[in-house]
């Protein structure tokens, strides 16, 4: 259930990327932020790579922590200015991909993740025999 979770978050998140930086999907028609543009530029290329890479489930956990970083600052410095609840300050998406990402980000991607495909190299232990000192 969690990998299915993932993947609709992230698709989610890489549509909204995709809508503002593109103008596609029902996004700003004409209005797409100028290139490296500080915040609209980078938050739309966070949720885009962002929403991508945790919709695929690789670097999963740290592309989580960024997307959930990039909707707290999304909250706090566009929507708490008009009120103090999600629900009057037009913040309830912000709210809920922030701690939806904070979820992924302590429980990882769960099944379906390409990161599993990807075979983990170890490194030999330092003293030889792996024998505690």
């Amino acid at each position: 259930m969690l990998g299915l979770f993932r993947i609709v978050v992230g698709l989610l998140f890489a549509c909204h990327g995709a809508a503002t930086l593109f103008g596609v999907l029902g996004g700003p028609h004409g209005a797409a932020p100028h290139f490296a543009a500080w915040p609209g530029w980078w938050a739309a290329v966070i949720r885009l790579t962002g929403g991508a890479l945790v919709l695929c489930g690789l670097g999963t956990r740290v592309a989580a922590v960024l997307c959930s970083g990039s909707m707290t600052y999304a909250y706090f410095d566009v929507h708490q200015a008009h009120a103090a609840l999600p629900i009057e300050n037009g913040g309830e998406p912000a709210a809920m991909f922030c701690w939806s990402f904070l979820l992924i980000a302590a429980l990882g991607p769960g099944r379906w993740a390409l990161a599993s495909l990807v075979p983990v190299r170890r490194r030999p232990d330092a003293g030889g025999s792996g024998a505690g000192v």
